[in-house]
């Protein structure tokens, strides 16, 4: 194969973003909050997804970023992959950066048919893969199909070379990020719209509602800590799990106190209105949902597991907890509860670390360096 001259420095790099979908969640939402910050002078940016353009391609859209969706109706469409190849041979970008694992598959095998130089491939795991075990194989029989394979937190990193055996020297770190300002200056929710009483603490979590969520551990955990004495829970979020969520709040005889309020526009506002954030995910690669609260000050109680454990320092930042043990969580939160000047200290100093180290302002910056590396 013949390689591509590199782009000329008078105009943007063509930057390519391929995503498996569009839906609301953690990877979607992080592919929005960078393309609305790269700079359009230096970049030409589309993003194309798999399936289609789902709620975050339309708010995308609405950015004056032009979107593009295959259609695919399963993971393995040929018709799709077919409008990809078609997509990339009419306009091959410079750069393309793959994201989620059918999308970091798609892109290595569909990319070079199409034009697009293997070292010129940049692939994004933002997950520490636990359920789909095939994944892995896939991933480790692919990944030297494409220049290098990102991990988004040093826990993604490690799994990825010890669980997929992707060799070290084809491994990258790029930490996410959070816009720390917007969640620490946010104006806290008004608690009476919501029904809640302003002389009861509010424990608060937001994310997808999804099975390695914990919420079977972490409503339990609640149950025990509201027994004998009073708190509230808000869920944030929406999500596949939804019905079986309402059946955990009913069993543990919480309907009373734990309000779902479903997809959210305002989840500063909601962060910052709130007294302690509970996570109890089972697994996880960097959670926006954390580093949301970290960005807000609240007092966390999250699970010790990788990508909780990249951001949070027991004791320093947060309290870390083993992932699946009732009895520690709910531990854990009568402390918070209990000591609101040591969440608050906590809070802070969660605040302070993100803010230093992860703020979304340099995620552009660094990218961009990264991607003028490749494409010269």
């Amino acid at each position: 194969m013949t390689e591509r001259a590199p782009h000329p420095s008078h105009r943007p790099l063509r930057l390519d973003y391929l995503i498996t979908d569009l839906n609301v969640g953690g990877v979607p939402l992080h592919v929005y909050r960078l393309a609305r910050r790269l700079p359009a002078g230096k970049i030409r940016l589309r993003v194309i997804s798999l399936a289609d353009e789902g709620p975050v391609g339309t708010k995308l859209r609405q950015a004056g970023i032009p979107v593009f969706a295959c259609g695919a109706g399963r993971p393995w469409d040929v018709a799709a992959l077919w409008r990809l190849w078609r997509l990339l041979r009419s306009d091959p970008p410079d750069v393309l950066h793959a994201f989620l694992f059918h999308a970091n598959v798609a892109a290595r095998l569909v990319g070079p048919l199409a034009g697009v130089p293997p070292q010129r491939i940049v692939c994004e795991i933002q997950t520490v893969e636990r359920e789909r075990r095939w994944h892995l194989l896939v991933d480790n029989l692919t990944c030297r199909l494409c220049r290098c394979e990102v991990g988004n937190s040093p826990s993604v990193v490690e799994h990825l070379q010890r669980q997929a055996h992707v060799p070290a020297s084809h491994l990258r770190c790029e930490w996410g990020a959070v816009d720390v300002e917007a969640f620490a200056s946010a104006k806290p929710a008004s608690r009476a719209p919501l029904g809640l009483p302003t002389d009861e603490p509010v424990v608060i979590w937001t994310g997808r509602l999804d099975p390695v969520k914990g919420f079977e551990e972490m409503l339990a955990a609640f149950a025990r800590v509201c027994r004998n004495g009073p708190g509230r829970f808000v869920l944030v979020g929406e999500g596949p799990y939804r019905r079986e969520v309402e059946r955990l709040i009913s069993d543990n005889c919480v309907s009373h106190r734990v309000s779902l309020l479903g997809q959210r526009s305002d989840v500063a506002a909601l962060l910052r209105m709130a007294d302690v954030f509970l996570f109890c995910s089972r697994t996880e690669g960097l959670p926006n949902a954390l580093l949301e609260a970290m960005a807000a000050g609240l007092p966390i109680v999250a699970t010790d597991v990788p990508g909780c454990r990249d951001l949070i320092v027991n004791g320093q930042t947060g309290l870390l907890v083993p992932a699946g043990s009732v009895d520690k969580i709910a531990r854990a939160l009568r402390t918070m509860l209990g000591n609101p000047s040591y969440g608050q200290e906590l809070g802070a100093q969660a605040r302070s670390w993100v803010r230093a180290n992860l703020d979304i302002t340099e995620l552009p910056k660094r990218w961009l360096r990264f991607y003028d590396s490749i494409s010269q």
